[in-house]
């Protein structure tokens, strides 16, 4: 078979896994369900890069393939996933998707698209120029997305669904501009993984209650 099967790329298929189940809940109206695995598919793509680098032997060939079937499995999970989740929630209230939501979707998906291709270009030109790791991310990560967007819907808990879901097409509106703009976001250690997990599982607990 073709491609590299071992331990290093678990949890990456892991992370598109749980969007693809998140997938069948938003179309099934489970939006917590549904926002529950993207927060899922957010910490396990925390950890794959790590999990990857404990393997030492890895050829040059297996460092390559791990990091274009990550940035495969984040176009799905952090850049169409969340656009199917916020299409499905316009489209299960009376207006339903409007030319405008649909665009806002549509644009969001490509901007993730975009960063993601200019990453593996930048970033496979970096490994070859250096071996330190990276510090700092050009344009917000997509894998934000994780966080941001279940954080939006426990706005549910105090508005009705109709401004919820309008709330979160347009912060889905900011969040594509800052995929694409070029400005510094510093990227976490261990101790902000660890933050950004806590923070996770509260918003869960959240989501869990609605």
């Amino acid at each position: 078979m073709i491609g590299f099967y071992n331990y290093t790329v678990i949890l990456t298929y892991l992370s598109l896994i749980s969007a693809l189940f998140g997938t069948h809940l938003a179309f099934k109206g489970n939006f917590s369900g549904a926002l529950i695995c993207l927060l899922l598919s957010g910490a396990f793509d925390s950890f794959d890069g790590m999990v990857a680098r404990t393997k030492k032997d890895r050829t040059e060939e297996e460092k390559k393939f791990g990091i274009q079937i990550d940035s495969l499995a984040d176009m799905f999970s952090f850049g169409i996933f969340p656009a199917i989740i916020g299409y499905t929630m316009m489209d299960s209230i009376v207006c339903g998707v409007t030319w405008l939501w649909f665009f806002i979707f549509s644009l969001y998906a490509l901007c993730a698209i975009s960063r993601l291709g200019y990453f593996n270009v930048v970033e496979e030109m970096r490994q070859k120029e250096t071996t330190e790791k990276r510090k700092y991310y050009q344009g917000l990560p997509v894998t934000s997305a994780a966080l941001i967007f279940p954080a939006i819907y426990l706005l549910r808990h105090v508005l009705t669904a109709e401004l919820t879901y309008s709330i979160y097409a347009l912060v889905m509106f900011v969040v594509a501009w800052a995929f694409i703009i070029n400005f510094q976001v510093r990227k976490p250690g261990l101790k902000g993984i660890l933050v950004m997990l806590v923070m996770g599982i509260l918003i869960c607990t959240g989501l869990l209650m609605l």
